[in-house]
């Protein structure tokens, strides 16, 4: 795949033939990148297909995924859509990305582990992964 054929961008998928929903988070960092892979695996981890060979004609390679995340306003310039798209193997991925997710206090901030200095917060990130062609 290219890199536009991964990118941020309106959505791509004509024909739908699932969505699969998720949610991250950092519980120590602040990172939504953090948070969105870990929505993104929750989305799709437990899924097995075979049969888009002969549900989508071309296969893997006209597969598409259309990715909604949602992403506390506070923490999405911490979103790297680049490490985000690497969890998945396959597909042309557009991303697009909404105000949501959650900042929910972990209880304690703990530098060592990647927090801010004094902040206990843990980003939170949904995601919506539609799957199609």
């Amino acid at each position: 795949m290219s890199s536009e054929d991964r990118c941020e961008g309106s959505p791509h998928v004509d024909k739908v033939l699932f969505i699969e929903c998720g949610f991250g988070n950092d519980s120590h960092g602040q990172d939504a990148t953090k948070a969105a892979v870990r929505a993104c695996r929750n989305a799709i981890e437990f899924n097995s297909i075979p049969s888009i060979r002969r549900l989508v004609p071309g296969g893997y390679d006209e597969l598409k995924l259309d990715v909604l995340l949602a992403v506390p306003p506070k923490y999405r310039d911490t979103l790297d859509l680049t490490r985000v798209q690497e969890v998945f193997p396959y597909g042309s991925i557009r991303f697009q990305i909404q105000d949501g997710g959650m900042i929910a206090p972990s209880g304690i901030a703990i530098e060592s582990l990647g927090d801010k200095k004094g902040s206990d917060d843990m980003v939170v990130v949904c995601a919506a992964v539609t799957v199609g062609h």
